[in-house]
């Protein structure tokens, strides 16, 4: 059984986590995602979905507003996992918790392009052919880990923002599973620093 803590926060997060939960030799032990926000003209206070998720599988859900905090750092060292599970959490992770399990992000585009927060919306305005999901070994820098493994799709001329996020949170989900189960025999290569482009 491997023992993972996930991160994550919007629904392309929601969806890996689900498909996690469902693999029997896959243990989530804990669940780290952004605090609720309001939301709407009453502002009302709502969960991010996957902490919705992870309520309803029974799984313990932290939500600091600084994972940098030292008490949240000290109080995430204790849960004992044999990996960390990054998918669009919203926050930079310190290196003690960097140290304290292999961690991975799965970011949605073919890396070092689009390092950042808006990588889809970035292949679509530049009009890519296509597009894709990275597994990389996380590091203190912004998406700059050594890629582990690139899960790619093609990009239509006519293709929208919600078809393309579909597309990359079906082969994230595949490639999670893939990842957690072969990490160590996966062979790693370093990002070309000179190719990168950034996006916020």
């Amino acid at each position: 059984m491997t023992r993972i803590i996930f991160m994550g926060t919007p629904d392309y997060a929601a969806d890996i986590l689900r498909t996690l939960i469902d693999v029997d030799d896959i243990e989530v032990v804990a669940v780290y995602t952004q605090p609720d926000k309001p939301v709407g003209r009453k502002a009302i206070m709502t969960p991010p979905v996957v902490k919705v998720l992870a309520e309803v599988s029974h799984i313990p859900v932290f939500q600091p507003t600084k994972l940098r905090d030292t008490a949240v750092v000290d109080e995430l060292l204790t849960i004992e996992c044999d990996m960390i599970i990054v998918a669009a959490y919203g926050q930079i992770l310190p290196k003690a918790i960097l140290d304290h399990a292999p961690c991975v992000n799965l970011h949605a585009s073919i890396l070092p392009q689009y390092r950042g927060a808006s990588p889809i919306q970035q292949s679509l305005l530049h009009n890519d052919t296509q597009s894709g999901v990275t597994a990389m070994w996380m590091d203190i820098g912004l998406d700059t880990g050594a890629i582990i493994k690139i899960s790619t799709v093609d990009i239509s001329p006519d293709e929208m923002v919600e078809t393309l996020y579909a597309s990359l949170t079906k082969i994230a989900c595949e490639l999670t599973v893939d990842v957690i189960h072969n990490w160590d025999r996966k062979t790693v290569a370093p990002q070309n620093d000179a190719l990168a482009t950034h996006c916020s």
